[in-house]
């Protein structure tokens, strides 16, 4: 119960309120817990008569009759307040148990003073009931801090008696000042909650002591300083390094440096200025009397001036803020620093609250605040900038801190645009600029810090009018800055009358119209321009400041009308003269397209090879090459610009965004004139940033949003490999946590920054890969529609561009120079994937511009037109009818005129035919059907074309789409066949060997892809040896032999059956020098990928000359370097590296045709076994005539078609070897030689007399079959045909002496390898005089040399098997000797083993190996004959003639 009152919350099924409540009862309980929640609404005004009063009973389950249910037992009491406190906590009470004395409450139970008489308690008066009490007050802080310091304050604002009692102190008046003072440093140590919770009153408190001087016995104590200090380093401290608890200012506030600014500019506002001392009583007494107004207000915030009845004046909270902010030293202004942001949101606030309570809002702002104040706001805006750029040449910690306050100070100033005069805060504005500038020197800091500063100006709502971006007087509101002119603002004439060229151009005078414009573009000229570490992510932030600006004018409904927007965009035209001038540092994405290289790596020099920087011709030979329908065949540094960095993929996307829109919304007649008066090299650098635009702005389909890519698949199992690794290694998110905990408060950047890391997954290194997997279907569906969007309207704009080029270059007269750049754009437009609403438009420019200017398209555009046709004609097989429609349109107006020019389309007809081999043979999406339709469609306009049915034109059309039309569908095993049919049309073949070399290199046959590229480059060196005669050009195909001896093929035919240059032969980008060294250079990039080092030396051996004459030293650097490469692969690989594997395959039965009996070498990549190699060729026929119907046959014997069944297709495979004659391996000496230019194989079939594969050693006959290829390995395919068969059969004693060679070779290789290998020379050794196999070559003696044969024919044989023995044997112990050396102290016993085992061979061997044949050792008969070379292992024919001479 409290004190009788009906405060206590009732339960739901009673009042709402209750004088007293009952707890639960506990049954046999001697020490009960009472679980009951008890909540009591406290009274406003507290005394200390208020107490909480507890009653125990003692309650009968089986009462007396009469007696009453509950016996009362004792009382106890808690006072609510004690010292003017509420009592929170656990308590132990004790119990009484007599009736309560009279004013009991007055006291707690622990301490009541004796009484009569005295009261008897439970135990003694020990504490028997526990309680606890908690608190839940606005009105009571709970805090000794808090308390003390409201204490302190209410005894200045009321009239209080000393001394007062403030817990178990008392205060007097002498030490008010002192206490006062430590109650503002105590409350840095008050409990955070109530804090926060009473923050809005101590904040109140500690502005009205800043503001108001504190009046103690009668004197003013003038202080403030001191006060600002222990606000700003005790009072503030607390709250605002607890970023949980941050609600205030736009960036969070970490530490600062001790090191202040040696030089501070003095304040008009010092201190030291005498002064008219004011009254204090009457100070006092004001104060007093606002307090009912300052209790709605900040209290410090006393707007005035308003007179009292002495004249005195009120001071102004901000001035005096900011007069304070000035005069603050040491530890203060650390302090002050450390929390700008604050202070510079209490200005803010305070200034606004300033102008709407004394109503000037409507007053001119230069009048609005005083000189003094503005002269402080100008002191502090230089301090603080001078305290950014010191923070800036510290380490990083205080880098990020100079960040902070930068970033603090630019929302300052932000703020005071809408305040103060606009020209007075671009002073400041320009004033910090400068001062940065000087003070610091590195640059990417420098422009980073001054872009972050300008990017949050420049989000001002009033952003444009500050720039003044209004053309017309009538709308001209007067200038803002008092360094601008109101007629540059505002004067449409004077606009109107500069030159229109200079609008493009970031000058001094649009500078200074357009200040913050012109800042925010000078930062990014700036870094564009700029080459120093770290300046990428300068450069990033620049572009997308402005993207951010244009994206919010976007969709500003203030700016929706036509008329605005072209208003701003006149003010971003600069911007394209900085697109334009940064033109070669622009990520290209043609080329990133055509090597698959989003983010591609590699170094400096390699880079600047990949944009094509360093030789335009080879860039166009390579980006153009028919490997990639969607190349560019061109380089974009055809013009002398600056060298810099190279932006990353997004910057250039932004960066062409921000043109697009300009070039969208700015006044198109504007445009036009402006493109009137540009030189050809600008409108040139114009085509190349359109170019760069298409590639940029391409629809890359709602697939590549839906499906995830194989590199993101590959990432994202990255990832999880390094999630795993991490958790196994005890690393992750809790290895993080741990490391947070084991870090210093002092090394963290910040509280707030880093408390919820372990919860804010995008800081983790652990997050999700692919973050579009958590996207619905709906969202992917409205990133692809809006991905096409954007496509297409980038793409119109481009196509707006291009007409407005070819109208100002029609009107010049300076097609010639710009036509050939147009076109470029529009073929790569038309290779990109385009919305059918942007072809429609393409194909009409397209049809015009032949229209208008065919002469010079077909004869100086070549190139152009070969790549438009191939375009075109990729879109006449579309699935999409108004696409197939145009195309073809286009397709027959450009043979048409054609036609019409040169009375012949002999070059249209040619680029056609290449165009269309080249699309059957790469394109996926070719579709057959559709484009035999638009081949239709084409002949049926021929015959339809009235004005041309009286010349030949109809039917040359009807012939050329008769001889197209078998051109549809091919494998590779038809390449070779259709370029050779082309032998006379060299652009067909070219067409058809790159082909096959794509086809190769999808396959993983990179050698066979380069031999592809090198008889292409031979078929190219044979027309330009027939154009002119260079010395440092190769002499036609001849001066390839050393690459591959098939290149002879390629020799031109003579010069009465092809002229080159004629009728569009050898008209294609590829039949230059230039071109020629693009193609060697792909061949050596597949040679060095395919293992074949040796080769690339041999391709660059006729590369290097070229580069020479042409002085490409950079080029010839990279090559050399390449060289170096392969020459270092040769001696770090040497025979480690692994070349193909040969196979002969015959192909027998009628159902094979032409390839019935025919036999083939096929060449397998290495390590392929028979059985792999016999399942690819039986599953590939068995799909062809039926998996019953093929059948394997297994041994490699002679077939006899007399036994196969005429209804099977039979396929024998064989594994067969490289074979040399003993004078070929002279000049086959390392390892790459033996495998490369192979054109003759071997395969041996063992058998016996009676038709049994293998018999005894006596019995044992051996067929060695030598295969002949037509061309040598390696080739432009990887079979060959068979031309011509050898056999040979060996007799058993031959083949004795074969076995024994090679094993004598096997021990002689192992013997002298170097370094030894003790594994492989044991090895052999065991095999050769082992116990468990020393019957071999013993079993081979006895049987062969046991007895001198009857038969003189054998004479011979038997005596080389004699030396072949004695040779066998002696290396035997060369080997046993040498295994002794290398041998360990446990392998004794093994070397005494194998000692024995080769005595007991060579003992068994002595008799046969010394008994020679008398015969053989008769004088020599002198052979009168030519010298012949001899067959492999055999003497048939010396036996033969000596036979003969006998007889």
């Amino acid at each position: 119960m409290l004190c009788g009152e009906d405060v206590i919350f009732g339960k739901s099924s009673g009042p709402e309120f209750v004088e007293e409540i009952y707890t639960a009862i506990t049954y046999h309980n001697k020490s009960p817990d009472f679980y009951e929640e008890v909540k009591i609404k406290l009274p406003a005004k507290l005394t200390e008569k208020h107490h909480l009063l507890f009653t125990f009973y003692h309650i009968s389950c089986q009462p007396k009759q009469g007696a009453s249910v509950e016996t009362l037992l004792g009382y106890s009491w808690l006072p609510i307040l004690l010292n003017d406190r509420l009592q929170t906590g656990h308590y132990c009470l004790p119990v009484a148990l007599d009736k309560l004395p009279v004013h009991y409450s007055i006291h707690s139970p622990e301490k009541v003073p004796s009484q009569t008489p005295p009261i008897k308690w439970v135990e003694g008066h020990k504490g028997v009931f526990n309680v606890e009490v908690q608190a839940v007050s606005s009105v009571h802080t709970q805090d000794n801090h808090l308390e003390k310091f409201f204490t302190l304050c209410h005894s200045l604002e009321s009239q209080v008696t000393f001394p007062i009692r403030l817990m178990d102190q008392k205060i007097t008046e002498a030490t008010l000042e002192h206490e006062l003072k430590l109650s503002i440093i105590c409350l840095n140590s008050s409990r955070l909650e109530p804090l926060v919770l009473f923050l809005h009153l101590v904040l109140d408190k500690l502005f009205q002591l800043a503001v108001q001087p504190m009046v103690i016995a009668g004197q003013t104590a003038l202080w403030y300083s001191k006060y600002i200090s222990l606000w700003a380093g005790a009072g503030s401290s607390t709250i605002l390094t607890e970023s949980r608890y941050y609600t205030f200012g736009r960036t969070s506030a970490v530490s600062v440096g001790s090191k202040l600014l040696q030089s501070r500019v003095i304040s008009c506002s010092n201190p030291d200025i005498a002064v008219t001392p004011t009254a204090t009583d009457e100070e006092v007494k004001n104060i007093m009397s606002s307090k009912v107004r300052e209790q709605s207000q900040i209290p410090g915030e006393l707007y005035g001036p308003k007179p009292n009845n002495l004249g005195l004046f009120f001071k102004h909270f901000h001035e005096e803020l900011a007069l304070q902010m000035v005069v603050s030293t040491g530890m203060v202004r650390e302090s002050v620093f450390k929390y700008a942001w604050f202070f510079f949101e209490l200005l803010i606030k305070s200034m606004a609250q300033y102008v709407h309570n004394i109503e000037k809002q409507d007053n001119p702002r230069r009048s609005r605040f005083s000189d003094r104040f503005k002269d402080d706001i100008t002191t502090i805006v230089s301090v603080v900038t001078s305290e950014i750029a010191a923070l800036l040449v510290k380490p990083q910690k205080e880098n990020e801190q100079a960040e902070k306050i930068n970033i603090s100070l630019a929302f300052f100033l932000y703020d005071l645009l809408s305040l103060m005069d606009r020209g007075f805060v671009f002073n400041l504005i320009k004033h910090y600029c400068n001062q940065l500038s000087n003070k610091l020197s590195s640059l990417s800091t420098l422009i980073s810090m001054r872009l972050e500063f300008l990017r949050i100006l420049c989000s001002h709502e009033h952003y444009l009018n500050l720039n003044l971006f209004f053309m017309t007087s009538m709308s001209a509101p007067a200038s803002p800055s008092p360094s601008l002119s109101s007629q540059n603002s505002s004067s449409c004439s004077s606009f109107q009358d500069q030159k229109i060229a200079g609008m493009f151009d970031l000058s001094a005078e649009y500078r200074q119209q357009h200040f913050l414009t012109g800042l925010l573009f000078t930062e990014l000229a700036a870094a564009l321009d700029a080459d120093s570490e770290g300046i990428s992510k300068v450069q990033k932030k620049a572009v997308s400041a402005i993207l951010s600006l244009l994206s919010s004018h976007d969709l500003d409904p203030r700016c929706s009308k036509k008329e605005v927007k072209i208003k701003i965009a006149a003010l971003y035209l600069p911007l394209v003269g900085i697109i334009l001038d940064s033109l070669p540092q622009l990520h290209d994405f043609t080329i990133s397209d055509a090597r698959s290289g989003k983010g591609r790596t590699g170094n400096p020099e390699e880079e600047q090879e990949s944009t094509g920087a360093i030789n335009q011709n080879v860039a166009l030979a390579i980006a153009g090459n028919q490997f990639n329908l969607r190349s560019s065949g061109t380089s974009l540094l055809s013009l002398p610009y600056r060298q810099s960095a190279t932006l990353g993929p997004d910057t250039t996307r932004n960066l062409l965004i921000c043109f697009l829109w300009i070039m969208k919304n700015a006044d198109q007649n504007l445009i036009q004139k402006w493109i009137a008066d540009l030189p050809s090299m600008q409108l040139n650098r114009i085509l190349d940033l359109l170019f760069i635009c298409v590639s940029c702005f391409e629809y890359k389909g709602k697939q590549s949003s839906d499906k995830v890519s194989t590199q993101v698949l590959q990432k994202s199992r990255d990832v999880k490999a390094r999630l795993e690794e991490a958790l196994l290694r005890g690393e992750g998110a809790r290895g993080e946590m741990m490391k947070r905990c084991r870090i210093p408060a002092g090394n963290d950047r910040s509280a707030g920054l880093n408390e919820n890391l372990r919860w804010r997954k995008e800081q983790t290194h652990w997050r999700q890969a692919n973050e579009r997997q958590d996207k619905t279907k709906a969202e992917l569906d409205q990133e692809a529609l809006i991905s096409g969007n954007l496509a297409t309207e980038a793409n119109l704009i481009i196509l707006d561009m291009q007409e407005n080029i070819i109208q100002a270059s029609f009107a010049a007269e300076c097609r010639d120079n710009l036509l050939g750049g147009v076109l470029k754009v529009l073929v790569n437009s038309l290779g990109c994937d385009q919305s059918t609403t942007y072809l429609t438009h393409c194909f009409a420019t397209l049809r015009a511009l032949i229209a208008k200017f065919g002469d010079f398209l077909f004869e100086e555009e070549v190139e152009q037109c070969a790549d438009l046709c191939q375009r075109v004609l990729h879109h006449c097989s579309s699935s999409i009818d108004i696409t197939r429609t145009q195309a073809c349109a286009t397709l027959y107006l450009l043979m048409r005129y054609s036609f019409s020019s040169t009375s012949n389309f002999a070059r249209v007809k040619m680029q056609v035919t290449m165009s269309l081999a080249s699309l059957v043979g790469k394109s996926p999406e070719f579709n057959e059907e559709f484009l035999r339709r638009s081949l239709r469609t084409i002949l049926a306009y021929a015959e339809e074309d009235a004005d041309m049915q009286a010349t030949p034109f109809p039917i040359q059309v009807k012939s050329f789409m008769t001889s197209v039309a078998f051109i549809r569908s091919f494998h590779i095993g038809m390449c070779l066949e259709i370029a050779k049919g082309y032998q006379t049309s060299p652009d067909l073949r070219l067409t058809w060997l790159q082909n096959m070399a794509e086809k190769h290199t999808k396959r993983k046959c990179y050698t066979e892809a380069a031999m592809c590229l090198v008889h292409a480059a031979a078929l190219v060196a044979e027309y330009l040896s027939m154009l002119e005669d260079r010395n440092y050009l190769p002499v036609g195909s001849v001066s390839f032999q050393n690459i591959s001896s098939n290149v002879l093929e390629e020799s031109a035919v003579s010069d009465d059956v092809l002229s080159p240059d004629e009728d569009g032969i050898c008209s294609g980008r590829y039949f230059s020098e230039s071109g020629l060294v693009g193609l060697l250079e792909q061949a050596a990039e597949l040679f060095s990928t395919g293992g074949l080092y040796e080769t690339v030396n041999e391709v660059y051996k006729i590369v290097i000359p070229i580069l020479e004459a042409h002085r490409d030293f950079r080029k010839l650097t990279l090559t050399h370097s390449k060289l170096q490469k392969a020459f270092d692969s040769i001696i770090n690989k040497g025979q480690k590296r692994m070349f193909g594997t040969y196979f002969r395959v015959g192909f027998y039965g009628s159902k094979f045709g032409d390839l019935d009996e025919q036999e083939f070498v096929y060449k397998e990549p290495a390590i392929t076994k028979l059985p792999e190699i016999s399942h690819r060729l039986e599953g590939f026929y068995g799909q062809c005539f039926g998996e019953d119907a093929v059948e394997v046959i297994k041994d490699s014997a002679p077939v006899d078609k007399r036994k196969l069944d005429p209804n099977k297709a039979y396929i024998q495979i064989t594994f067969v070897e490289p074979y040399f004659d003993e004078y070929e391996m002279k000049d086959r000496v390392t390892y790459f030689e033996k495998n490369f230019n192979l054109c003759r194989f071997m395969y041996t079939t063992p058998f016996t007399m009676d038709g049994r594969p293998r018999g005894e050693l006596s019995e044992q006959y051996k067929r060695n079959t030598i295969l002949t290829t037509m061309h040598a390995f390696p080739y432009i395919k990887t079979r060959i045909n068979v031309i011509q068969k050898e056999e040979f059969i060996l007799t058993p004693i031959e083949v004795a002496i074969e076995d024994m060679r090679k094993k004598t070779q096997e021990l002689t290789a192992a013997t002298n390898q170097e370094p030894p290998d003790a594994k492989m020379l044991q090895m052999v050794l065991q095999g050769s005089v082992g116990a468990t196999v020393n019957q071999g070559p013993l079993e081979v003696a006895q049987v062969f040399l046991a007895e001198i044969p009857a038969d003189p024919k054998l004479y011979r044989h038997h005596n080389k098997l004699r030396l072949c023995f004695k040779e066998f044997i002696m290396r035997c112990g060369e080997a046993v000797e040498k295994n002794k050396r290398l041998i360990t102290a446990d392998q004794r016993e093994y070397q005494l083993e194998l000692r024995k085992n080769y005595g007991k061979l060579k003992e068994n061997l002595r008799p046969m190996i010394e008994r020679k044949i008398p015969e053989l050792y008769k004088p020599v008969v002198k052979v009168h004959s030519t010298r012949e070379s001899f067959r492999n292992h055999s003497f048939r024919k010396y036996d033969a003639q000596t036979s003969s001479q006998s007889t």
